[in-house]
């Protein structure tokens, strides 16, 4: 099996990075660090041969003929273990553990399973740093903060483990088969864990209608005038929109509601 055999599979969300330029920025912008490295979907190893030019990479492709040209093409570096390639879906891998020791996620990922995997990277303790290409949109809602119109659960999320930046924006042509959107690199560092799932479901409700005013959406999970109280602590209107509150305001309203809904329950009612 030849690279020019290989044609890109829709059902896996293909498509192949090919400007040189790109992955060479993509590289550049790794933090610097003795970290092994995950990459997921190597496709045609295109990111993979710059990779394990600078550490050890554990490979994840689910796709199987992508996988043996893969083993094809890295022989000598997986004989020397600088690089594994497991074939198989990542996630399923992922219900596990899915590396034993601090690991940074680079990789061009497929855009419908993107999101879920940044998520999943962003729970795990041993993932310390997420450098990824995704569709744009994705990664402005990742990078976005408080008053921006895209700013919403995904960019509170990301400010809650640490900082986020756009390295750089990629054009379809820069893939083979070109994708019919934008593209973006971009960076998570962290410098803490997520595991707080309740806050996160809190971030959905308060988001599930943007256009809408912060108590409307979450007077659907908390007692209106419980979220009432909250935001007059936090000195925030009552007409505030999802967007315009601050990702540790959240985290605030998030502790606020939880302990003025335990006053509830011991004492009957708020005053």
């Amino acid at each position: 099996m030849n690279r020019e055999s290989i044609v890109a599979k829709k059902k896996f969300g293909q498509n192949f990075l090919k400007d040189q330029s790109v992955l060479r920025q993509i590289v550049e912008a790794m933090p610097k660090n003795d970290h092994k490295i995950v990459e997921i979907g190597p496709g045609l190893g295109d990111l993979t041969k710059f990779l394990v030019d600078v550490k050890s990479v554990e490979a994840f492709e689910v796709d199987t003929d992508l996988c043996k040209l893969l083993q094809s093409i890295f022989k000598k570096e997986i004989a020397t273990k600088r690089l594994c390639i497991n074939c198989g879906d990542v996630l399923k891998a992922w219900q596990s553990e899915l590396v034993s020791e601090p690991y940074d996620l680079v990789a061009n990922l497929p855009y419908y399973i993107a999101t879920n995997i940044i998520l999943k990277a962003l729970a795990d303790p041993m993932c310390k740093n997420i450098l990824v290409m995704v569709q744009l949109e994705v990664a402005e809602k990742f990078c976005a903060t408080e008053g921006e119109k895209v700013f919403g659960s995904l960019g509170i999320i990301a400010q809650s483990v640490g900082t986020a930046k756009i390295v750089t924006k990629v054009p379809p042509t820069a893939f083979d088969p070109q994708p019919k959107v934008d593209s973006a690199v971009f960076l998570i560092e962290k410098s803490t864990d997520r595991n707080d799932k309740e806050f996160e479901d809190m971030l959905r409700v308060a988001f599930s209608q943007p256009r809408k005013t912060l108590v409307k959406n979450l007077s659907v999970k908390y007692d209106k005038r419980v979220l009432q109280e909250a935001l007059e602590k936090l000195e925030l209107a009552l007409t505030v929109r999802p967007h315009q509150v601050s990702t540790n305001d959240y985290h605030q309203l998030y502790k606020l509601t939880r302990s003025l809904d335990g006053r509830r329950d011991t004492r009957g009612s708020t005053k």
